[in-house]
């Protein structure tokens, strides 16, 4: 139970709502108490004393007790679910915040849609632990101790009778509380597959539907699907199969009291109207029993899904500020790799690199495929760190910074534009969220923005759609450089900046990357030589080796890669 302890720990803030839900409880349990106690007198006022006032006050009796429970039901079930709302909405801001936290590795080896289920599905799953299951637990409990103390009080002989079977039902309902919690956690890790398999259809349905697999998408999601009901069905079974089971166990008792109170009317040590009151008590308390079982499947369900939403949140952060880091000024944009070696796993995927960029110099990094640019450049930002050597900016090594202030010094535009179901203002205002809507214009203008934004309908607050799916891939891309030039950054990072766009969107774009490189230590990977020509340096990778470097006309004049990645590009022209 210490997953489920934990989620309880959660609720710890909004205990007045749980003392309010207790006290309420307890007026409950009091109906119920008072219900089955009063059995006996009412029924020897009524039928054997033939008592007219208690018959004329009984049905006024009736209606009072039941306002009463119907209030405390009310109050217990709307301030204990509140709280175990309030609690649960805690955990899902823990759980993003913890996400938001940990590095690109753990992204990069983890299912997108799979964290994503973690966040909705599995925390939804521990919601109805906290507020059904403790509701259950919470009022089930104060009713039983009420009929409890009914039962002990109309005879103890008999009490002791039915309560002899109830240890009898602790082993099969742990045997089945366990069976349902892997499944819980086995049909949770399930609807994660389908989750990822919904995010990547959905977000490449271009492509789904351009190679005509859409059949074969939906049989995928199909299988998921049923291996997701698979686990269910089980749970459904054991679930359905504890009622029964703890039915059957009880009803020894039952058959045990009817036995025993029987003998004790018929020799006249018990009168009908105690024994008829015991019985009402006894079925009144076979409610609880069987509800309080029901609610411990429940939580078993529940702690299945908080062992995987924990999992996340005690995840290790990997990228992390040193105890001692310091704050970073503004960079004078020098970066320098010292022996970086870099490990992904086992592999090593770049080893022995020493490069230097001096303040506003554009460092190409070229090479096939694989090479290592992406990864080379993502050490500058501590998007993963060195397994060996060091990064240093303007001479400090990048560990020894707070990430914060490390993360000021650099501006990104990716090969991948990423922007947000929002207003073009709040996309480029991404780069500074205090930006004014001047400085967001000007950023535009920068970036030849401006024109295509003010033939919107909206202007700046016209919304892009889904991942700027409104716009082409040239606009995207003149955003993503409005959003960094706001930024204003020292450092920039150009991965692949160009590569997807035609010649007249390159050619805007160039213009307006000319503008953001302006003054600026610029690292620009590119597959287009034709955009590297006129760098201060370019930097030959392969195979995660820095095999050679230089300024353009040097390195076509040895007879090395460089020289054969251009020849292959220009030799037809």
């Amino acid at each position: 139970m210490g997953a489920f302890g934990r989620v309880l720990a959660y609720s710890k803030p909004y205990g007045w709502r749980i003392a309010v839900s207790l006290l309420a409880s307890f007026a409950v349990a009091g109906t119920d108490g008072l219900i089955a106690y009063m059995v006996e007198p009412i029924l020897k006022k009524i039928f054997s004393e033939r008592d007219l006032t208690v018959f004329l006050i009984l049905p006024v009796a009736i209606i009072a007790i039941f306002v009463v429970r119907g209030a405390g039901r009310f109050i217990q079930d709307y301030f204990i679910r509140t709280a175990g709302q309030l609690a649960i909405q805690e955990i899902r801001n823990d759980i993003y915040t913890k996400g938001m936290g940990l590095s690109l590795r753990f992204f990069t080896g983890n299912q997108t849609g799979s964290l994503m289920s973690r966040v909705l599905n599995d925390v939804n799953l521990m919601q109805e632990g906290v507020t059904s299951a403790v509701t259950g637990i919470f009022k089930e409990s104060f009713a039983l101790l009420g009929l409890l103390v009914v039962v002990f009080y109309r005879n103890w002989q008999l009490a002791i009778i039915s309560f002899l079977v109830f240890p009898l039902t602790v082993l099969p309902a742990q045997k089945i509380g366990r069976r349902i919690k892997g499944l819980a956690r086995q049909s949770q890790g399930e609807m994660g597959e389908i989750a990822s398999i919904l995010q990547e259809t959905f977000s490449g349905i271009k492509v789904v539907k351009a190679f005509n697999l859409e059949e074969r998408e939906i049989g995928r999601f199909a299988a998921s699907n049923r291996r997701y009901y698979g686990f269910v069905r089980k749970a459904i079974k054991y679930e359905a199969l504890s009622a029964p089971v703890m039915e059957f166990i009880t009803s020894f008792g039952v058959a045990g009291v009817i036995y025993a109170g029987g003998s004790m009317v018929m020799s006249g040590r018990m009168t009908s109207a105690e024994f008829f009151s015991f019985i009402t008590a006894m079925v009144m308390l076979y409610g609880p029993v069987r509800k309080l079982n029901s609610a411990y499947n429940i939580v078993q369900r529940s702690v299945g899904a908080a062992e995987r939403v924990f999992e996340l949140i005690d995840e290790p952060r990997e990228i992390v500020d040193a105890p001692d880091a310091l704050e970073l000024p503004r960079s004078r944009g020098e970066v320098e790799f010292r022996d970086v070696v870099f490990r992904y796993g086992d592999d090593e995927v770049l080893r022995g690199i020493n490069l230097g960029a001096r303040r506003g110099e554009i460092i190409a990094l070229v090479g096939p495929s694989g090479a290592g640019k992406t990864t080379l450049v993502s050490l500058i930002p501590r998007f993963y760190d060195v397994s060996s050597g060091a990064v240093l900016i303007d001479g400090q090594d990048v560990r020894a910074v707070t990430l914060k202030s490390l993360l000021a010094q650099v501006a990104l535009v990716d090969q991948e534009t990423i922007l947000f179901n929002d207003t073009i203002a709040n996309n480029i205002r991404y780069g500074r969220p205090g930006a004014t809507d001047a400085e967001v214009a000007a950023a535009a203008r920068a970036a030849f923005a401006d024109d295509f934004i003010q033939e919107m309908p909206e202007g700046y607050e016209s919304s892009i759609g889904d991942r700027g799916v409104r716009l082409s891939g040239g606009q995207r891309q003149r955003l993503c450089i409005a959003r960094a030039i706001l930024k204003d950054a020292p450092i920039l990072i150009l991965d692949e900046a160009t590569s997807a766009l035609d010649t007249e969107s390159e050619q805007m774009v160039q213009n307006a990357l000319a503008n953001l490189m302006a003054n600026r230590t610029t690292f620009v990977i590119a597959h287009r030589l034709s955009t590297v020509l006129h760098a201060d340096t370019i930097v030959v990778l392969e195979r995660g080796e820095i095999v050679d470097q230089g300024r353009h006309a040097e390195l076509l004049e040895r007879d090395g890669l460089y020289r054969k990645l251009y020849s292959m590009q220009f030799h037809s022209e």
